[in-house]
């Protein structure tokens, strides 16, 4: 069987399609020239390519290592919380001896210096309005004299380095 006759078995509409795609073809006659410049534009666009990927790269690779700087920091400032904690409840307990508390006020001041030098803050609490992303409610008191949503006392500092929270407030909210 011959195309002709192969051609003439299909349907009108394959045959008009066939002709249509032969129709569209491009001739494949180019210049040296043409090839040429097609040729120089392919890889000119590979080159951009490759450019826009490495720079890409270079910004997520910068990203990652300030994202891991600030992660090994709050990391170890958390370790740190505790001894925070219990100099707080150190300063808090009456004595007699007064160099002793001088003491105790000194090393906290220092490691408070230090935590401020890593950019670590203390999440204000006291008299704030209770936010959900920076506070802990462990408790709710009904109390007129001070507005809803308000915070009347704080169990625990909350610290945060920039915008990431490393330790909520823990706190006793007002209805």
């Amino acid at each position: 069987m011959s195309k002709q006759d192969k051609d003439q078995n299909k349907p009108e509409s394959q045959q008009e399609e066939a002709a249509e795609e032969v129709a569209q073809e491009p001739e494949q006659t180019q210049t040296p020239e043409e090839a040429a410049q097609a040729a120089i534009r392919e890889q000119e666009d590979k080159y951009l390519r490759l450019l826009a990927e490495y720079d890409n790269y270079r910004k997520r690779s910068q990203k990652e290592r300030e994202n891991a700087w600030t992660s090994a920091k709050a990391e170890t400032a958390k370790e740190f919380l505790p001894v925070y904690d219990n100099l707080e409840r150190a300063l808090k307990q009456e004595t007699a001896d007064e160099a002793y508390a001088k003491g105790v006020q000194m090393i906290m001041t220092q490691l408070k210096t230090v935590l401020e030098k890593l950019g670590i803050q203390e999440i204000p609490a006291q008299g704030e309005t209770f936010d959900p992303n920076v506070h802990n409610a462990v408790m709710h008191v009904d109390d007129e004299e001070v507005g809803e949503n308000t915070v009347v006392e704080v169990f625990q500092t909350g610290f945060k380095l920039g915008d990431k929270v490393i330790r909520h407030a823990m706190v006793k909210v007002a209805n």
